[in-house]
């Protein structure tokens, strides 16, 4: 039984290797496809790109010589790559590169573990991606950080800080004025409307805290192993960062040898090689990978405040009077808010507050509709 299984790694070893040949000889052929289409160091780009992957090619046919298998020619190159050729020609290149960064970007680990795979094989790899994306920028800068740069109005909200506290007020707001309106619509007493209103503030407002904390610690755990892994790479690999960093320099729009030289320079220290390939090739700010705690009392404040809107009535009063002031104070509130998201999001602030109350409005009249009906069937 061991033997079989032996035998049948041994061939399956062969096939799999034949469809990493396959693979390699497509996206050789696709680059250089690519590079006929262009000029200059993006046609260089290119094709060094496509001698990579010729590389790699060369890697998995000696595998197969060496094990004593056929080597088998190369093959028409597949539809997809075709495809790719033909909208490169009749579109530009730089329409079909957000296609195969996405692609690349898929298949970035397929080395990572591969024990046949050569070494700087999963590097290359991952630094294909890296630099169709600067080829997809095409080495201008960004517009916003040019604008934020000399009108410092737009810099108002860069960590989204306002933006989520803006919206999570609106979803204490709407949420917990429903579950009040339910409750009011079915004829409760102010002791259960009011016991209601309490709990739902602290239900949601722990809620959204408990899931924020969540989120932003695992996003943090997955942004910090990146640079971990960054860091790992930076100390065994240094050859290899520098020449991703070349390139990426020169995807961005410089010469070669001054990529070279800016290279050099950021490579002399670690700590800004580091950080310097945290922010190029992973997109990532070391110093702004933001704080689970902060982000979760955010989030529970936000709520608190936007559901404690519609209790503020019925810990005063109860009855019509405490529900019509419910209701205004709720409607007053709604348009605050939406006139708050129109003005970040460059909009009118009438219209954006007026919609956010229909639609708000809506919401909390539904669910007392719902609460009378319910209500006065029980009775």
């Amino acid at each position: 039984m061991r033997e079989h299984m032996n035998r049948e790694k041994k061939t399956d070893r062969p096939t799999r290797w034949r469809e990493l040949l396959a693979s390699e000889r497509d996206a050789e052929a696709m680059y250089r496809s690519l590079a006929e289409n262009e000029q200059g160091e993006r046609r260089t780009i290119f094709e060094e790109l496509a001698a990579i992957e010729r590389r790699h090619a060369s890697h998995w046919e000696t595998m197969l010589r060496d094990a004593g298998e056929p080597v088998p020619p190369p093959g028409r190159t597949s539809l997809r790559t075709r495809m790719i050729g033909v909208a490169a020609r009749r579109l530009s290149t730089q329409a079909v590169l957000p296609m195969i960064e996405r692609a690349e970007r898929a298949d970035a680990g397929m080395y990572d573990a591969d024990p046949d795979a050569a070494p700087g094989m999963a590097g290359d790899e991952r630094g294909h991606a890296r630099a169709l994306a600067k080829l997809i920028e095409g080495g201008k800068p960004d517009p916003r950080q040019q604008i934020a740069k000399r009108e410092a109005w737009h810099r108002g909200d860069r960590s989204g800080a306002l933006r989520a506290a803006i919206f999570g007020v609106s979803d204490g707001l709407v949420s917990n004025t429903s579950l009040v309106m339910g409750f009011a619509g079915s004829g409760s007493s102010r002791s259960t409307i009011l016991l209601a209103g309490i709990a739902g503030l602290l239900a949601g407002s722990f809620s959204m805290a408990a899931g924020e904390y969540i989120s932003m610690t695992g996003q943090r755990e997955m942004f910090e192993r990146e640079i971990s892994l960054e860091a790992q790479e930076l100390e065994e690999n240094p050859e290899e960062e520098h020449a991703e960093l070349v390139l990426l320099y020169r995807a961005k729009g410089l010469a070669k040898a001054e990529a070279e030289k800016v290279a050099d320079r950021v490579m002399a220290d670690r700590e800004v090689a580091l950080d310097t390939l945290a922010r190029e090739e992973l997109g990532l700010d070391p110093d702004s990978l933001g704080s689970p705690w902060s982000a979760a009392f955010s989030s529970l404040l936000a709520f608190a405040v936007g559901a404690f809107v519609v209790v503020v009535p019925y810990l005063l009063g109860s009855g019509t009077a405490a529900l019509v002031a419910a209701i205004v104070l709720f409607g007053l509130a709604l348009f605050a808010v939406g006139a708050g998201i129109g003005l970040l999001n460059g909009r009118s602030a009438w219209r954006s507050g007026l919609r956010q109350m229909v639609v708000g409005g809506l919401a909390a009249a539904v669910t007392f509709a719902i609460g009378h009906l319910i209500g006065t069937r029980v009775s």
